[in-house]
């Protein structure tokens, strides 16, 4: 399917700025995806001929990753540019409120108060809406968005999502319909830009393959066989659904004539690997701090501009923001650590990549360290963990080989306490936290 190259700079030779007309963006999130479960990457059962063919058509890093392995804060690292810590969005939610349950959260007024100045926090980060507004850009808002109303809080010209929490409104609200029940409203989007002729930004990021488990019967019966586990089998069923949404918003920009002039990026939120006995994730995935939560293939597509190509590279979400922006000729913001991913150079000379796991509810919502649960760093074929006291307890320092040993099963950190020592020097060269 792919065409090797040996250099990634040969990969990248028509790489170049923006051209004369300002390329359209479309950024596409899967939601609660492994990284092996794509037919691109490998998977024995799993048909995604969609993203296969973004795949190919475009720059596919494999060992991308997100900075961390739950929704919200990998969700606004994307249109931010930031780490967590940086963007202070480190949790799903506030603390739960003193003998509260967790259902009934939401009807205590501390409890949505604080909900209120997490969206505020966001706020105070640049992000992608709202720089490519002052570029002359339309923007949409479809799928996933925690930040309150994705307009008025998000800077999205248009949107889905009202964010307001009286009518449910928590992490995407009527914005979660978009994929389940077609993508007609990015569709009328893409439509109506045209007919502007404005340049466009889209935010697709349907709660796909994500739980409910509920695909069409077709594709159910398509895996049942497959697996002596129905929950893996719908699991699988939902992988492929969501590929053929990513197909439908492909031909739609194919069709009106707008895909020549397009960046289009895929990478996925987090990772899932599915319980086989039950409608849930298992360990070592999702919220976790191995691979299975963390790594997902990153595709940049920009027909004219990458030549299609394969990059063992490391490549992370935070990299998102500063590549749309070079591609329109516009500098990142100083804060923003990431790299461009069609600068053969800057992708080259990378040297690790880094990130953290965080606490579901938060301890202190303005106080990164407060929430988190380990910092983990990637440099060539091995990977760190090291966890945070008071809320990992009893934890202890790993180091992987994640090429030799993808699902981290060994670890090797008592046999390589000088790796240990180095890479541990290196994460806190990132983000240095005090012990407790």
């Amino acid at each position: 399917m792919f065409r090797s190259l040996s250099a990634l700079a040969v990969a990248l030779a028509l790489a170049a700025p923006a051209a004369a007309a300002p390329p359209n963006v479309v950024l596409i999130v899967g939601d609660d995806q492994a990284w092996t479960d794509y037919g691109f990457m490998g998977h024995e059962h799993i048909k995604t001929p969609h993203l296969d063919k973004l795949a190919s058509e475009g720059l596919l890093f494999k060992r991308g990753y997100v900075p961390t392995s739950l929704c919200r804060a990998s969700l606004a690292t994307m249109v931010t540019g930031l780490f967590p810590h940086q963007h202070k969005i480190t949790s799903n939610d506030p603390p739960l409120p003193k003998g509260v349950p967790a259902g009934q959260a939401a009807k205590s007024p501390a409890y949505l108060k604080q909900r209120e100045e997490m969206v505020a926090l966001f706020e105070k980060s640049p992000n992608l809406a709202r720089l490519l507004e002052k570029e002359g850009y339309a923007s949409f808002q479809a799928g996933k968005w925690w930040e309150g109303n994705s307009c008025r809080c998000g800077g999205f010209t248009e949107g889905m999502t009202h964010g307001d929490p009286a009518k449910g409104g928590r992490h995407g609200d009527e914005g979660l319909k978009i994929g389940r029940e077609g993508v007609r409203p990015v569709l009328d989007f893409l439509d109506k830009a045209r007919k502007d002729a404005k340049p466009f930004f889209v935010w697709y990021a349907p709660m796909m393959p994500h739980t409910p488990h509920n695909p069409p019967e077709r594709l159910l019966n398509k895996y049942k066989d497959k697996t002596k586990s129905v929950h893996v089998a719908k699991y699988w069923a939902m992988c492929e659904w969501f590929d053929e949404t990513v197909g439908e918003l492909l031909a739609g920009l194919e069709k009106t004539g707008q895909a020549e002039n397009t960046v289009v990026i895929y990478l996925h939120d987090n990772g899932w690997v599915q319980d086989p006995d039950a409608p849930n994730f298992a360990p070592r995935s999702k919220r976790s701090q191995y691979d299975g939560g963390l790594r997902t293939p990153i595709i940049v597509k920009w027909p004219g501009k990458v030549k299609p190509a394969v990059s063992d590279r490391l490549a992370s979400s935070i990299d998102v923001a500063p590549t749309v922006l070079a591609a329109l000729g516009v500098k990142p913001t100083p804060d923003m650590p990431g790299i461009d991913l069609l600068d053969a150079k800057r992708v080259a000379g990378r040297a690790a990549v880094f990130g953290a796991t965080f606490e579901h509810n938060a301890i202190d919502i303005a106080d990164p360290a407060a929430n988190l649960q380990h910092r983990w760093v990637v440099e060539g074929n091995w990977k760190l963990i090291v966890p945070h006291e008071p809320n990992v307890k009893g934890g202890r320092t790993e180091l992987y080989d994640v090429l030799a040993d993808p699902d981290e099963r060994t670890d090797l950190a008592a046999k390589h306490p000088e790796k240990v020592a180095e890479l541990a020097k290196k994460l806190d060269a990132w983000w240095s936290v005090a012990k407790p």
